[in-house]
């Protein structure tokens, strides 16, 4: 059967579904529990996965006297019934995560080495339980954020950063929970799944330093306030190191590099060739696709690296560094897209999908997208001009004008993006 519009399309949307499912904690969790201890089971964890993860832990331990408080994004909570869930925001911190911070940290305090802390992190852990270092407020951490965030800094950065300024990030919960002993089950979102920077570490030791943090700031021009310079001034009060931590474990229980194993399968089963060039791609958004079209235009004119149909698969976190002028809507997949599409110009028997797996492509309220051949021409007849929409970081709202966001809503899991280039 010939590879059309409609099939592309569905066959696209199907690779997607099949990285979300396989990173599923409803799926995956129970199987990586350590053993019941003999004293107390503490609960506690952030991330977007936060909600879905403890009720995956209740139903695998269901007689369990189980007791905590895990924080996760507005619109993310499923119901819980021994584990309590706190609602914050993401990207940028709120005071709710703030109050939950505390109480996560407040629950590990004057515990045994008969027990056992449990702690479920996954994909904006780091946004979402913010505690502030002393001498700081939720407005310091908070315009750090927006800086960054802004600057193009990769999350291994930003994340540096961000456990200088906290009291519970960088191996600092797991410190105040000793001599418990503390698991750590996370769902990674982030390039290369260095347990020090999914959700910035607050269960695992720290290698980061304060000067690495100046530098941070530094390189990227950011003016921290006062009170931000003088604590990372300092170089006293740093993060647990490595070694400093022997009560604490970490597992993986998902990871992009199995969401893409899992694309790979759906594209076999769908037909297509995949390729996976890997989970741990970073660099500008709009960069990575005038890159991705390239190959896609060799497979397409060559039969390279392999032969058509076929499909790229490809995961990791891109950024997009806003300038000084004004920017419209439009997250890092979208952008992928958008820059994708005008590298491609309308090539043929093209089709693309690109999203993040949390459901969340930035602050909106799309995944992602789907690129098709006659995306510019749709665009164009709408009245855009997509290489100026790009130059404004303007792309959702360019493929809302047509019709080809993807809108998922909270999936409850994050292994970070998920990219298909589709050639038939």
């Amino acid at each position: 059967m010939a590879w059309d519009d409609s099939r592309a399309r569905t066959a696209l949307r199907q690779i997607f579904d099949a990285a979300v499912a396989a990173a599923d904690p409803r799926q995956v969790l129970a199987r990586h529990l350590p053993p019941r201890p003999r004293g107390r089971i503490v609960v506690v964890g952030a991330g977007k996965s936060a909600a879905v993860m403890a009720a995956a832990v209740e139903q695998a331990w269901p007689d369990a006297p189980l007791q905590g408080v895990v924080v996760t994004r507005y619109g993310h909570a499923v119901p819980t019934k021994r584990i309590e869930v706190v609602l914050s925001s993401h990207p940028v911190p709120d005071a709710n995560g703030e109050a939950g911070a505390r109480r996560v940290l407040q629950c590990v305090k004057g515990l045994g080495a008969d027990d056992l802390v449990l702690v479920l992190m996954s994909g904006g852990a780091s946004a979402l339980m913010p505690l502030p270092a002393p001498g700081l407020t939720l407005a310091d951490k908070q315009a750090v954020n927006r800086a960054l965030l802004a600057s193009g800094a990769n999350i291994s950065d930003m994340n540096c950063v961000r456990k200088h300024l906290s009291a519970i990030k960088g191996g600092r919960l797991a410190a105040a929970a000793a001599p418990a002993h503390v698991v750590t089950l996370a769902i990674s979102d982030v390039p290369g799944d260095d347990p020090a920077v999914i959700g910035s570490g607050p269960s695992v030791p720290d290698p980061t330093t304060f000067a690495e943090a100046r530098a941070i700031l530094a390189r990227f021009h950011i003016t921290p306030s006062d009170a931000v310079a003088a604590r990372l001034a300092q170089d006293e009060d740093e993060t647990p190191k490595p070694g400093s931590l022997p009560h604490a474990e970490f597992h993986l229980i998902a990871t992009p590099a199995m969401a893409l194993a899992a694309t790979a399968e759906a594209a076999r089963a769908l037909g297509l060739a995949p390729l996976i060039l890997g989970d741990a791609l970073e660099g500008e958004s709009r960069e990575l696709g005038i890159v991705m079209a390239g190959i896609a235009r060799s497979i397409a004119t060559h039969g390279l690296p392999l032969p058509a149909p076929a499909v790229l698969l490809s995961g990791g976190e891109t950024t997009v560094t806003i300038g000084q002028g004004p920017a419209g809507r439009g997250g890092r997949n979208t952008e992928f897209l958008l820059g994708l599409a005008v590298a491609l110009a309308g090539a043929p028997r093209i089709w693309a999908v690109a999203g993040d797996t949390d459901g969340i492509d930035g602050t909106d309220d799309a995944a992602g997208a789907i690129v098709t051949p006659d995306t510019l021409a749709r665009a164009r007849a709408a009245g855009l001009n997509p290489r100026a929409v790009l130059d404004g970081h303007d792309s959702y709202s360019l493929f809302d004008a047509i019709g080809d966001l993807i809108r998922t809503g909270p999936t409850l899991t994050n292994v970070n993006d998920i990219r298909a280039v589709l050639v038939a």
